[in-house]
């Protein structure tokens, strides 16, 4: 479908991470009608509240950036409302926007979905190649099921459904709670609160040797908007910074960009997850895009939100 900025859009989970980039980067590019809903609006978990919403909101196109999402210890502590919710809110939005009659979707999946030893770097071939990494399978099965469910309804009614897999995210309005966040915003913030209390030492996870991919949210922003506007296919796509960094290289970053002058220690009996998560978007290069955010100015930009409004911020 072609979108005009007139076009009707809904953002499921707008006020996130990747829903509030997805906000702004629409909204600077002059679409008019952007939808939105908040949680207590509007419960995904609630088959019938999601088709009465598509019923009266009636939009033309859907981006799906609303999940249950965390690191390593919230998806090792709360495995069945990873995949119970995620399998439940993908399942009302694709369904009810098949019903609604709406022109076109785009679901954003992790790069999680891909094999814990899959080939580096991971191209859209690897899914279903290999074992999940066990610490966020619940999470990745959900997410797997959301990418065959949009080929699925392609392949049957000839749904405009599109899959995107973004790599690591951070970025504003990021979660920095200490026991469900991604790695980054959850050493952002320890290292400003050992900053800030003076202490000796930092205490981070595993052994630090391990590589991941971070990509600012913005440009994750830039990418779907891209591909709403010109990507039209039933294959997934990838989409990735095109670098990545040891854990150990991220948290000498952030220790800089804080101003932290103490130690890292890490602590070896916690899990490091996957050895290595690296994104092959050649694909999405060749169509035309690529990122714009370097790590270490992400970073700092993140870090500016935090001290600016604070933990509780999510």
């Amino acid at each position: 479908m072609a979108l005009s900025q007139n076009s009707r859009i809904y953002i499921a989970g707008h006020r996130g991470l990747v829903g509030s980039a997805l906000w702004r980067e629409f909204t600077a590019a002059g679409y008019k009608n952007l939808i939105g809903r908040t949680h207590a609006e509007l419960e995904l978990l609630d088959q019938n509240a999601v088709t009465r919403f598509y019923q009266e909101t009636r939009p033309e196109a859907v981006i799906v950036a609303a999940a249950r999402v965390g690191g390593i210890h919230a998806n090792d502590h709360y495995p069945a409302q990873f995949i119970y919710e995620n399998l439940q809110m993908q399942n009302h939005l694709i369904h009810g926007a098949h019903q609604a009659g709406v022109r076109k979707l785009l679901f954003l999946g992790s790069s999680c979905i891909y094999p814990r030893l899959a080939p580096q770097p991971m191209n859209e071939d690897c899914l279903l190649t290999g074992p999940l990494e066990p610490t966020n399978q619940w999470y990745a099965i959900a997410k797997i099921a959301g990418i065959k469910m949009c080929q699925a309804y392609r392949r049957q009614y000839g749904c405009d459904f599109i899959v995107a897999m973004p790599t690591n995210m951070y970025g504003i309005n990021d979660n920095f709670d200490l026991e469900n966040a991604h790695v980054l915003p959850a050493l952002i913030r320890r290292f400003h609160e050992a900053r800030v209390a003076k202490a000796p030492t930092v205490p981070c996870w595993g052994t630090g040797n391990v590589r991941r991919e971070f990509l600012f949210s913005d440009d994750l922003a830039r990418a779907c908007r891209f591909l709403l506007e010109n990507y039209s296919d039933e294959q997934m796509i990838n989409i990735g910074y095109g670098e990545d960094v040891t854990i150990r290289e991220l948290a000498a970053i952030i220790q800089r960009v804080v101003g932290f002058a103490g130690q890292i220690t890490w602590d070896t009996s916690r899990p490091d997850g996957t050895p290595r998560k690296l994104m092959d978007s050649t694909r999405l290069r060749r169509l035309g895009w690529k990122p714009t955010v370097p790590l270490e100015e992400g970073i700092r930009r993140t870090y500016e939100f935090f001290r600016e409004h604070g933990p509780a911020r999510k």
